[in-house]
């Protein structure tokens, strides 16, 4: 029968937690590197028992770990990414006389198929790739050099690449999203790329449809349509069904269409789940009622989730990378909040349970269908 690992990144420590098929009682285990934030916990959809871990400080840095038996131990790997000297910061050797510095890796994304390949996203934007389990790295270059670089301006949270899809029908296309610069595509495993940001509408901007420049904060897909696109950009839910070469606006019936996450329902590819929050300067529900929209429609027609979530005076935040779901059916939805909250919903949204209440800042939540 099917179990649950759940990987949860926070301000001070990850945590891992496990539950089987039914989803209601829950293992958990940690605090791991007690103390580090820990922007992204990511598993292996090729291997079960591989785990990844973004660690940083702002006075150490950051550091790879990686886990070869779920979690149980873990070793540095990537020492190209190493400490640059200054505070927070760390040097890439990318040919040049001076090394390029970046801050922090936001986003680990393991191959959907191959167990040794990963790629990573950092701040200031830019790509990399490994091929043996992160053991080496190599940037992609072709993105941070592309002529529309000069334009890319940093968000609220920094110049972020936070997401990054794997197309399983086409190896060689990579999408990732860049805070505040947009979405972009390569069609050639990461050489060339190209803006695809056609029918974003940014009022924060001095051209509001210009081809870079928007603060897309995530973007989800559904494996087996790999071409339909869904966004949650800053003000706006949007939706591509060509891959991302043309959007359109979804945001429908939100009370707001400002938030971070989105997730597709894993069984039913029409089915997404955002959480709106007030505003770009009121991170927090609308009205204080922490709610999660379903649309069954792809778009437009949104329904609130809020059984077992609170209703009264409720003022967190849901982070782009804290929000999950598993293969199990019917599918379970996960996420966490800046309020140190995990919650959970078996039933595709109908209904939620508070599986941990009192952890640090919750920056990402992943999630593994085990066997």
């Amino acid at each position: 029968m099917a179990s649950v690992r759940l990987l949860v990144g926070t301000r001070k420590g990850a945590f891992i937690l496990h539950a089987d098929a039914a989803r209601k009682k829950w293992k958990i285990d940690g605090p791991l590197f007690g103390g580090w934030e820990i922007y992204h916990l990511a598993g292996s959809p090729a291997d079960p028992d591989r785990l990844y871990a973004s660690q940083v400080t702002n006075w150490f840095g950051q550091v790879i770990q990686r886990s070869d038996d779920g979690g149980k131990t873990w070793n540095p790997v990537g020492n190209e990414f190493t400490y640059a000297g200054e505070v927070g910061t760390h040097q890439w050797y990318d040919g040049s006389q001076r090394p390029w510095e970046f801050k922090r890796v936001w986003h680990l994304e393991p191959s959907p198929t191959e167990p040794d390949t990963v790629y990573a996203g950092v701040e200031d934007a830019a790509l990399f790739h490994s091929a043996d389990g992160g053991q080496s790295w190599r940037e992609l270059d072709g993105l941070r050099h592309h002529t529309s670089g000069p334009d890319w301006m940093p968000g609220a949270g920094g110049m972020c690449l936070h997401t990054i899809l794997l197309n399983p029908q086409r190896p060689e296309r990579i999408t990732v999203a860049i805070s505040s610069a947009g979405a972009f595509r390569s069609d050639d495993r990461g050489v060339n790329w190209k803006p695809i940001n056609r029918g974003l509408h940014s009022e924060q901007i001095p051209d509001p449809h210009a081809e870079v420049g928007h603060c897309v904060h995530r973007l989800a897909v559904h494996p087996s349509r790999p071409d339909v696109l869904f966004m949650q950009k800053h003000w706006d839910v949007m939706r591509s069904d060509d891959g991302g070469d043309n959007w359109r606006e979804v945001s429908g019936n939100l009370p707001s269409d400002f938030g971070f996450p989105i997730a597709v329902h894993t069984h039913e590819p029409e089915t997404i789940y955002v959480v709106p929050i007030k505003s770009d300067s009121e991170h927090y529900p609308p009205d204080g009622k922490l709610r999660v929209y379903r649309s069954r429609s792809g778009g437009q027609e949104w329904e609130p989730l809020t059984k077992g979530l609170p209703q009264r005076h409720c003022y967190v935040n849901v982070l782009r990378d804290a929000m999950a779901v598993d293969s199990i059916d019917p599918c379970g939805v996960y996420f966490g909040t800046t309020g140190g909250q995990v919650y959970a919903s078996a039933d595709s949204g109908d209904s939620w349970q508070a599986i941990a209440k009192h952890f640090p800042t919750v920056l990402s939540v992943e999630v593994q269908t085990l066997p």
